[in-house]
């Protein structure tokens, strides 16, 4: 008899556990589906405003357009809406097709939508000691690395050397002007590197150290002849690859001359 009472308080505690696993994998289910309802709300929304949709290139603009403080209408639109908004970042051939923001801090986005409201993929945004105008050395846009390769998460191709020598550059637009990044580093790094996460970066002899250590760090690189008056735009996201590990994917900024 005890032993039969043994058995069934062990199957009751088997049933127990088994059930909790099944509401707590039920409940992880419907947290997903609502967050990627709402990322799919939220992205509906705001490709209106896509830079692409209005005569955003300004190799599509007649002469007399060149140097317009809007030239890229589209994203003056989506600021009167959203004012935190700074630009529009596309890299082609990845999932990254988003508008990026900056906040009072770098927690404002981490985990808010476009609308602030909570949402688990975030925004991409801009550290907020950078000049919305890119004007640093250092330039750097955050973004989370969703599973589903929304947002960053799809950065992790350029690990891949073959796609990294075969997709060369993104481009930012911005309400008044184009830019091009022309990538030259993925690197894999610390979440801690100071160097890398300085957006601070004013003198020539931290300038070349800056340099000097993403070209010592980097999986894959390529000389583009950098020069100390180039500004730098760099895209940080999570990598799987150890606890707390980085991605980054450095580039120059070229501005279009069109612009």
């Amino acid at each position: 008899m005890k032993v039969l009472k043994a058995m069934r308080i062990i199957l009751l505690g088997i049933a127990v556990v088994l059930l909790a696993v099944i509401g707590y994998s039920g409940y992880q289910l419907r947290v997903i589906s609502r967050n990627n309802a709402q990322e799919s709300e939220i992205r509906e929304w705001v490709m209106q405003y896509h830079p692409m949709s209005r005569a955003a290139n300004p190799a599509d603009l007649p002469a007399e357009s060149y140097g317009s403080p809007k030239i890229n209408q589209s994203i003056v639109d989506l600021q009167a809406a959203l004012p935190n908004v700074v630009g529009w970042l596309i890299i082609p051939n990845t999932g990254v097709d988003y508008p990026f923001v900056q906040g009072a801090d770098n927690d404002q986005y981490l985990h808010s939508d476009l609308n602030q409201r909570r949402s688990a993929a975030g925004t991409l945004f801009m550290d907020f000691r950078n000049s919305r105008e890119f004007s640093d050395f250092n330039t750097i846009i955050y973004g989370h690395h969703m599973r589903s390769g929304s947002k960053f998460g799809s950065l992790q191709s350029f690990d891949n050397r073959a796609f990294f020598e075969a997709n060369r550059s993104g481009t930012i637009f911005l309400s008044d002007k184009t830019y091009e990044i022309e990538f030259m580093a993925f690197a894999v790094i610390q979440p801690d590197d100071a160097m890398i996460y300085n957006p601070m970066i004013m003198t020539d002899t931290d300038k070349i150290a800056f340099l000097d250590h993403v070209e010592s760090i980097a999986r894959h690189y390529r000389d583009i002849g950098i020069t100390l008056n180039d500004r730098i735009v760099t895209l940080s996201t999570c990598n799987y690859e150890f606890d707390n590990a980085r991605m980054v994917l450095v580039g120059r900024l070229n501005e279009n001359p069109l612009t």
